[in-house]
């Protein structure tokens, strides 16, 4: 089995674990903000104190990024900060399952965008898994109550488009992530995509403290008070932000993003086991959909 493949799926389960503990502190006393800002707060110093850690026990040299580097960095993690906002604001509008699956869109847009920027392509049969795992999140695009409204009507509402928003932006991070670590050569992978983890996640701290000390008062102090729960969302951060950087490096993000569908069986998991919320036969069907195109691609990358 390639490296990639075990990591991706690791990074996949700690990201849930994340979402379902943002999903608690949205739940509580922070905004949609508050609870974005958490994951990077306290993400930050474990990311920094984990590459220095490495660089002594391995004895090498920091990378010497250059404008490459920084240009697709904070690209990336400007569309993060964004899309996982997105994300938190979704979960007030559909259950939890659902609303990780609508930002799945991502995944063509991962591939799309790899193409245009960075020139890599997919072979024919990831296309079709991806194409199967669009047409799960098409079944979804529907929500459980649509009102008696029937053709295109019944798509636009507000958590189709919060879900794919956050599918762009998060294509958008993924390309960027993935051309920051390719532009810093030839190094360890694990260096490389740790040090491009540090160097992002301490821009986003930086700059989400500066918006909310701007646009939301108190909302620090409130994050900071909710340390328990805010902390388990650093850690959990970092343990699949450090997964996912370092599948971006070893593999084309659009094949990465693709497996990561695998995050939607832990999702819907802990939608009927720790949130008790219901889920309908159309989700089940797009989840066995989603389900059977993760094995697709595995089996024909």
């Amino acid at each position: 089995m390639e490296l990639w493949i075990p990591i991706t799926i690791g990074a996949a389960l700690a990201q849930n674990l994340r979402f379902m503990l943002q999903k608690h502190l949205k739940g509580g006393k922070l905004s949609t903000g508050g609870a974005t800002f958490s994951r990077f707060l306290y993400s930050a110093p474990l990311v920094a104190l984990l590459v220095a850690a490495y660089v002594g026990a391995t004895r090498q040299a920091l990378p010497d990024p250059g404008a490459r580097f920084w240009i697709f960095a904070l690209t990336g993690g400007l569309a993060q900060v964004l899309a996982t906002m997105c994300v938190v604001a979704l979960f007030a509008e559909r259950n939890f399952a659902v609303g990780i699956t609508f930002k799945k869109t991502e995944v063509l847009q991962t591939a799309l965008l790899g193409f245009v920027v960075l020139g890599e392509g997919i072979s024919l049969g990831a296309l079709c898994a991806m194409l199967l795992g669009f047409v799960a999140v098409v079944l979804l695009a529907d929500p459980p109550k649509a009102g008696g409204q029937g053709g295109w009507k019944r798509y636009l509402n507000r958590a189709t488009g919060l879900g794919v928003l956050s599918g762009v932006l998060f294509a958008c991070s993924a390309v960027g992530y993935r051309g920051a670590s390719l532009s810093l050569g030839d190094l360890d992978f694990f260096l490389r995509s740790a040090f491009t983890l540090s160097c992002v996640t301490a821009a986003q701290t930086i700059g989400m403290a500066l918006w909310l000390r701007w646009r939301e008062p108190g909302e620090i102090t409130r994050v900071l008070a909710s340390w328990r729960v805010a902390a388990l969302v650093g850690v959990t951060s970092m343990l699949g932000s450090l997964g996912w950087f370092t599948a971006f490096t070893l593999q084309n993000a659009a094949y990465v993003k693709a497996l990561g569908q695998i995050e939607l069986l832990f999702s819907f998991l802990a939608t009927v086991f720790v949130f008790r919320e219901s889920t309908t036969r159309r989700e089940i069907v797009a989840m066995l959909l989603l389900t059977a195109s993760i094995l697709l691609l595995i089996l024909f990358k």
